[in-house]
This record gives structure tokens, C-alpha cells and sequence, in this order.
């Protein structure tokens, strides 16, 4: 993570650039970092971070969240929380030139930003220039080269995809509606390393007053990371399932007419997919039968298209270009389990 440094005096949030219905040319005109360079947050901005967060080509992510003042979030047990008009979510994407030291050398790509107006949620992605010094508006999206070293020594690289308007429209829609998809009383439910010392998110947005009716972190619902291997394999597979495919694949969501359904609460078996077959059977099914075949995960179409980077294939369908080993090895070890 890059290091936070300290927020200048009089560094303020613009709230009329955020609530215009006309987006900003360049992010520097919100005023939501004090040193955007190093990620750095405007006063009253909010870093955060996910359990488990959506897979996005490797990229490491840093988010933030603003909420003007006197207003507050309102607390959901299951869905986002309800954020008051004014709100923006923050997220930047970037790749350090060595995933085994992440906070040197980091190309910061783009940052996507959610703001609630008057009229519901809006998006807009700014890709950064070359120098750092901010980020332009792209309303219809660009392929950039990256390249990195992973955590294993060895270089890899894809074509990053920015998304257009219409592609962001496509994942953060439920019931219709335009909404943020992480920000979830369970996916924000542990640790976080502020610059005034380490706090549980949802006990800390309390404390910062954009936060009401939350229970204690011990009461509210929490996701297992999907590296804890100390947590069970179930819950952890749910888990990943439940931020990378169920903001569609439930009844609210886009896919709704799949009758796959991943959301982390889905306690239909075959529902989430045991034994399901597919609604229409085309190329994307691979010629398999299941949605997932317990105990043969090499037999289960979630994972023939999850990890396939064929386009008319690949789940997700925007999102990513290349695979997400991690979270195919974990997928399959699940399938594995399941009788």
C-alpha cells in the first residue's frame, strides 16, 4: 500500500463539483486527495478495504469513502449501506512494478469514483498521466498496457481494460437500479491500519460520525478472507464467490434470469449452482451438464468460464482480462469437498 501522508491545512472536498451533473475534466477538481500522488486523502475522506475484494487483472486497489458532513450512512445488515446523497466512493487502480514490494514504484492506472446525486448514482473513471499528476476523464474507456512482477519473481503483463459507461452500468445494478456493489456490512467487517492506529471499518465509521445504527463489529455479519486458511473452505469459496459474481448472479441483479444465484446468504443448493443445469446450453457451457458437479470441478461449467479469457465465454464478462489462480485453486479445492 502506498504510504498516507498527513492532510495540508485546508484541504476540503469541492461538494458542487461532486453534486454537478456535468463531471469534472480532471479528479483534481473534487479536491478528494490531498496528495494524489500518493493516495493520500482530502479531510473527511475515508480509506477502507474489502474482506475479499473483486478480482481486477491483479490490481492492487485503494478505496475511500466521503460522506458530507452532518450526513450519515444508515447501516444494512445485508446490502450496502445506505448512503445519504453527496456520498462518493473512491477507488484507484494500480500495479506496482514489483507486487513483492508494494509501495515502491507503483503505477497508479485509473480512479473510478461513485457519486450519489440527487437522481441516484453516477460513475465516472479518470486514467491517470504518465507523471502522476492526474487523472482525465474517460467517458468511453481505454486499453492501457501493463506489466508487473509478481510475487513469485516472474513478469507479467495484459492490456488493462478500462470500462466505458455502459460496461459500468452492466455489474452495478440491482433491481434496476444504478448502486455500489462492496461496500457491505460483511465485507467491511475487520482491521484496518488508519495513521491514528488500527480499528475495526465499521466500528471506526461510527466513530467518524458516517456511520449510524451499526451493531458491534462482534454482531454484525463478517466474510472469511479467501487466503485464511484457518476459515472454513465453504465459507470461504461463498465469500468469493458472493463479491466477484452476485452482484448479477442473484434475483435483483442482471443475470437474474440464469436462476444462478451466488449471493453469500443463497442457502438453496441448487440455487448456487449443485447439480444445476444450465438455463440455455451454448458455448459458454463448454459441452458440460452442471453449473457445479460435486467432487469434479474439471466437470463444472463455473469453472470452465471463470477460467477461460475467451469473450463470449469468461465470467465475469468485463472485469478482467486474464485469470484469477488464486481463485480458481480455491474454487476447485470447494468443488473438491462437495459430495
Amino acid at each position: 500500500m502506498l504510504g498516507f501522508v498527513a492532510t495540508p491545512a485546508g484541504a476540503e472536498v469541492n461538494d458542487a463539483a461532486l453534486m454537478s451533473a456535468r463531471p469534472a475534466k480532471l479528479l483534481s477538481e473534487y479536491g478528494l486527495f490531498s496528495d494524489a500522488a500518493h493516495q493520500a486523502p482530502a479531510e473527511g475522506v475515508l480509506p477502507y478495504d474489502l474482506v475479499t475484494p473483486l478480482f481486477t487483472d491483479y490490481a492492487h486497489k485503494y478505496r475511500f469513502v466521503y460522506v458530507p458532513k452532518g450526513q450519515k450512512a444508515s447501516y444494512d445488515d445485508r446490502e450496502v449501506m445506505a448512503f445519504p446523497v453527496g456520498t462518493t466512493l473512491v477507488k484507484t487502480f494500480a500495479y506496482p512494478a514489483d507486487f513483492r514490494e508494494p509501495g515502491k514504484n507503483v503505477r497508479i492506472i485509473e480512479t473510478r469514483l461513485l457519486i450519489h446525486q440527487e437522481k441516484g448514482w453516477n460513475a465516472w473513471a479518470y486514467v491517470w498521466d504518465e507523471a502522476l499528476q492526474d487523472g482525465v476523464l474517460k467517458v468511453a474507456g481505454k486499453t492501457l498496457p501493463v506489466s508487473w512482477v509478481d510475487l513469485g519473481g516472474e513478469t507479467r503483463q495484459t492490456s488493462y481494460v478500462v470500462p466505458n459507461k455502459n460496461q459500468c452500468k452492466g455489474c452495478h445494478t440491482f433491481n434496476k437500479e444504478f448502486t455500489p456493489i462492496g461496500p457491505k456490512a460483511r465485507n467491511l467487517n475487520k482491521t484496518y491500519p488508519y495513521a491514528s492506529g488500527a480499528a475495526n471499518q465499521l466500528a471506526h465509521w461510527v466513530e467518524a460520525g458516517i456511520l449510524e445504527g451499526a451493531p458491534t463489529p462482534e454482531r454484525a455479519p463478517k466474510v472469511p478472507a479467501m487466503d485464511d486458511e484457518s476459515a472454513d473452505l465453504d465459507a470461504r469459496a461463498r465469500a468469493y464467490l458472493d463479491i466477484n459474481c452476485a452482484h448479477c448472479h442473484r434475483l435483483e441483479g442482471p443475470a437474474s434470469t440464469s436462476g444462478l444465484f451466488l449471493t453469500w446468504d443463497e442457502n438453496n443448493k441448487t440455487t448456487w449452482g449443485y447439480k444445476k443445469r444450465p438455463v440455455a446450453a451454448g458455448r459458454g457451457s463448454g459441452g458440460l451438464d452442471y453449473d457445479i458437479m460435486p467432487g469434479k470441478p474439471e466437470q463444472s461449467i463455473l469453472i470452465h468460464r471463470l477460467q477461460s479469457t475467451d469473450p463470449g465465454v469468461m465470467m465475469p464478462e468485463v472485469g478482467r482480462t486474464t485469470v484469477h489462480e488464486e481463485g480458481i485453486n480455491l474454487l476447485k479445492e470447494w468443488i473438491n469437498s462437495i459430495e
